[in-house]
């Protein structure tokens, strides 16, 4: 069923937009079945499981952390990661330099954009992100790649799109303003199981699919 439900995804992805397959709480079998399938990218939100799972399974995996970022937990996955969804303060830029100097690697990030209603949901405003750039100079073991965002968590598909458009908005703006030029400046990571074909139709270069591929998840398993 795993590789099933992702060369249907597959199928219906434009040129340009790549799957990454949300695994968090999947044990590392469901994972290797992805793998059969061709899947390389794949997506987990815990440090402490992502440390876990990583040497378990194929070492041409690409992995990215898109949970929210606790600069503590850093430690788990900041020698291999190869790309860290959510950097949602210049705190946590800071947190990642550190971390990225210890271990002396440079680590591709993405900046989360706050497009969403509500007020629970982390990341910059879109003025804070088109007046970064020139901090980022001091921050020699970051790169930035580009931007996440999520969309209100609501069943109003106008609102949602009108979400995926502003953060597209703000991408577009920065990739011909501060970042122009910059090659590796490309990625726009918006779209969930639930809200994906719209994400895409607005500009998206990765979704993050997770249900979709694996089926629901056992969220049980966060208090063993």
């Amino acid at each position: 069923m795993i590789e099933e439900n992702i060369a249907k995804i597959k199928s219906q992805l434009p040129v340009g937009v790549r799957l990454v397959a949300v695994s968090k709480l999947k044990p590392a079998e469901d994972i290797l079945c992805a793998y059969n399938a061709g899947q390389r990218l794949f997506g987990e939100n815990y440090a402490t499981e992502l440390r876990d799972k990583a040497p378990l399974l194929p070492s041409d995996i690409k992995w990215h952390f898109i949970g929210h970022l606790q600069s503590k937990q850093l430690k788990y996955y900041i020698p291999f990661v190869t790309l860290i969804h959510g950097v949602d303060s210049m705190e946590h830029l800071a947190d990642v330099e550190r971390a990225a100097a210890k271990v002396g690697r440079s680590v591709d990030v993405l900046l989360q954009l706050h497009v969403a209603q509500e007020e629970t949901k982390f990341g910059f405003a879109p003025e804070e992100l088109l007046s970064i750039h020139p901090q980022l100079s001091a921050l020699p073991h970051v790169r930035v790649c580009g931007v996440m965002a999520m969309a209100s968590h609501t069943d109003d598909i106008s609102r949602v799109r009108a979400d995926f458009h502003e953060a597209r908005r703000v991408f577009e703006q920065l990739q011909s303003g501060p970042f122009s030029g910059q090659h590796a400046f490309r990625e726009l990571s918006m779209g969930m199981s639930h809200d994906w074909q719209i994400a895409v139709d607005e500009g998206s270069t990765l979704v993050r699919l997770g249900t979709s591929i694996f089926g629901a998840r056992d969220y049980s398993r966060l208090k063993q």
